[in-house]
């Protein structure tokens, strides 16, 4: 198989390992190898245990912007490996239930559900983003750009009256699992009770946590700097910005705690992309069966019959160079999502060929995605899949 395979995650030193490692912790089942960075700390004996998840915080992005002599990085134990791909979705997921994809099955902010013959994005719970047919951009920028805008794309719908995420690919979170063991965890996130909105509120609601009697583990997550990267980049002045304000904002919580382990790692990592719309490349689209789902640095690609012996050259004539192509059999037979048992219809939802970004190009479905998102993740490169493990011990 191709070499560029070798740039896959190691499966026994990521993300999942670190689950495992605090689900033992806590005395709950494990289903893999824990982290041996993190559990040198986790032997220790704290009333807290808590673990920041900072989106795309990846440790490339720590050495941009941060000092080395800063909270941040003079804290860090040391680096590890995201999951394939290294995004939000499949990543957090990762964490959340100590399964590689392959077990839980949300592959990426997009994901086929063959039971509904839908793309969903599976967080909303909506239909896939698509661009209106013969929509045209509105206009042009100073320096002679194309603008698109929101009257390009279609009006998303609700995917089903359930959740289909939930009803098609379920798991049991860490959380439960460390519940079920006898033990006490909670989660901090905008997403769960009591919804704190703001990265202020977030650690506030630690803090309170962490002054509750009893052993406990807490689970916190935020949006940035995944959100402000996506908008301008790796290296713009307001991710900058962003990452000192977060490294100010943890160490003056942190300096407030007490008989604390306090965990800080990212989902995935961030790299700065070449953006192209697959709508103008009519070649590849002529030979699809729906637009491809999963990421714009991973794409499932569902090809019609009669241009499956002729796609795999169609596709490399535009984008060889770029991305290394798979069959979904490939895939699943390099366990490019892990090497744990694949999750009943996994082969139904990548489809008949896997592209996988090993450059800093990425594909998106629509040209307003296109235009917007100058930062991204989800593909092969190591500024994507690195993620620090960031260690502070509260006595």
């Amino acid at each position: 198989m191709n070499g560029m395979l070798s740039r896959l995650p190691d499966y026994d030193c990521c993300l999942v390992n670190l689950a495992n490692s605090i689900l033992k912790k806590f005395g709950a089942e494990t289903t893999a190898k824990t982290l041996p960075l993190a559990d040198q700390y986790l032997v220790g004996t704290y009333k807290n245990v808590v673990l920041l998840l900072l989106d795309a915080m990846g440790t490339p992005i720590l050495e941009k912007h941060l000092d080395r002599d800063g909270f941040f990085r003079s804290h860090l134990a040391g680096s590890f490996d995201s999951v394939y791909p290294p995004t939000t979705v499949a990543a957090t997921t990762s964490v959340l239930s100590g399964l590689y994809p392959n077990e839980h099955g949300w592959l990426g902010w997009d994901v086929y559900y063959p039971q509904l013959g839908k793309n969903v994005t599976v967080f909303t719970n909506r239909e896939q983003i698509r661009e209106k047919a013969g929509a045209v951009p509105d206009g042009t920028y100073p320096d002679g750009r194309k603008k698109w805008t929101e009257q390009s794309l279609e009006e998303a719908q609700p995917a089903a009256e359930f959740n289909a995420g939930f009803q098609y690919t379920p798991y049991k979170n860490i959380l439960d699992r460390i519940r079920e063991a006898g033990g006490t965890a909670w989660p901090v996130t905008p997403f769960m009770p009591p919804y704190p909105q703001t990265f202020r509120a977030i650690l506030d609601r630690v803090g309170d946590l962490c002054d509750e009697p009893g052993n406990k583990f807490i689970y916190a997550y935020w949006n940035e700097p995944d959100q402000t990267m996506h908008r301008t980049g790796t290296v713009s002045g307001n991710t900058h910005t962003v990452m000192t304000e977060l490294e100010q904002m943890v160490g003056q919580a942190v300096s407030g705690l007490s008989d604390t382990l306090f965990l800080i790692t990212a989902d995935h990592g961030h790299m700065d992309s070449r953006n192209h719309c697959l709508l103008d490349y009519p070649e590849i689209t002529d030979c699809l069966v729906r637009q491809p789902s999963i990421e714009p640095r991973t794409l499932n690609l569902f090809v019609k019959e009669e241009c499956r012996e002729a796609f795999p050259a169609i596709f490399r004539k535009y984008f060889g160079d770029s991305f290394l192509l798979l069959t979904g059999e490939e895939a699943l037979r390099e366990k490019v999502f892990g090497p744990g048992k694949d999750r009943n219809g996994l082969a139904e939802m990548i489809g008949d060929y896997i592209a996988l970004a090993v450059s800093d190009v990425s594909v998106f479905n629509t040209h307003l995605e296109a235009q917007e998102m100058p930062g991204g993740h989800a593909g092969l490169t190591r500024e994507e899949m690195t993620v620090p493990l960031i260690v502070i011990e509260k006595k």
